[in-house]
C-alpha cells in the first residue's frame, strides 16, 4: 500500500499511436494513472462524465468537435476535471479560444516526459500553466487589452459580476490575477488558506469564470489587476 496521491488522466486525441505513446509514458510514474482514452472530442466528453478523471489530456484538432469545444463542455459539465490542451498548434487564436473555454494548461508536444508529468501535477494541484514561448504572447495580449478604451467594458451587463464582489474579493482577485497561489495570498492578506478558497470560489460564480487564468484574463482586459500600495 502506498500514500502516494493518484492523479486520474483521459487522454484525448485521434491519433492511435499517440494515445498509446502518451499513456505508456504517463504510467511510469507512479502517482500518475490513465483511466481512459478518447479519439475525438464527443468520446471525451462521455468518458469525462462517466470515469471524473482529474485532468484531461486534449489534442485541438480532433474531427468536428475540436479541442477548445469539447474542453468548453467538459469544464461545464464536470468542473472538477481540469483540460491540460497538449498539441502541435500554437497559434494565437487556438491559445486564446482555449483558455476562454477553460483550459487550465497549454503545452506543445515537443514537451519531454518528464516535463508533462510535472505540468500535470502542477495543473492537477489547482495551477495553471501555459508552454513558456506561448505565455509571452498570453502576456503581450494582457498588455494589448489593457491599452484599449475601457468605458464601455467597465459598465453594462458584462460587468455586474464584478460590482457584486466584496472588497476583500476585489483584493484576492487581483492578487489571482497576478499570479500568487492560494497560500501566498493567505500570507500577504493575513487571512486563513480556506478563507482564500471561499473567496476564489465566490469570484468564479460571480464573474461566471471556470479557473484562475479566465480571472486572470478578466482582470487584466478591464484594467483591474493593479495592485495599489
Amino acid at each position: 500500500m502506498t500514500d502516494t496521491r493518484q492523479i486520474r488522466i483521459l487522454i484525448a486525441d485521434d491519433h492511435a499511436v499517440v494515445r498509446s505513446g502518451l499513456h505508456s509514458i504517463l504510467e511510469m510514474e507512479s502517482d500518475l494513472v490513465v483511466v481512459g482514452e478518447a479519439s475525438d472530442g464527443h468520446q471525451a466528453l462521455a468518458l469525462a462524465q462517466e470515469m471524473l478523471p482529474d485532468i484531461v489530456l486534449m489534442d485541438i484538432k480532433m474531427g468536428d468537435w475540436d479541442g477548445v469545444t469539447a474542453t468548453r463542455r467538459i469544464r461545464n459539465s464536470v468542473p472538477s476535471t481540469r483540460v491540460i490542451v497538449l498539441t502541435n498548434h500554437d497559434q494565437d487564436e487556438l491559445v486564446f479560444s482555449s483558455i476562454r473555454a477553460g483550459a487550465s494548461g497549454y503545452l506543445l508536444k515537443e514537451v519531454t516526459a518528464a516535463q508533462l508529468a510535472n505540468s500535470i501535477r502542477t495543473v492537477a494541484d489547482g495551477f495553471s500553466l501555459i508552454y513558456p514561448s506561448i505565455a509571452a504572447r498570453v502576456l503581450d495580449e494582457f498588455g494589448r487589452l489593457r491599452s484599449a478604451p475601457l468605458n464601455g467594458a467597465r459598465s453594462g451587463q458584462d460587468d455586474e459580476g464584478y460590482h457584486d464582489l466584496t472588497a476583500r474579493e476585489r483584493e484576492v482577485l487581483q492578487l489571482v490575477a497576478h499570479g500568487r497561489s492560494n497560500k501566498e495570498i493567505a500570507s500577504e492578506l493575513k487571512i486563513s488558506e480556506r478563507t482564500v478558497k471561499t473567496h476564489v470560489s465566490n469570484i468564479f460564480g460571480k464573474l461566471e469564470l471556470t479557473d484562475r487564468t479566465q480571472v486572470a484574463l478578466y482582470a487584466h482586459k478591464r484594467g483591474l489587476a493593479d495592485i495599489e500600495s
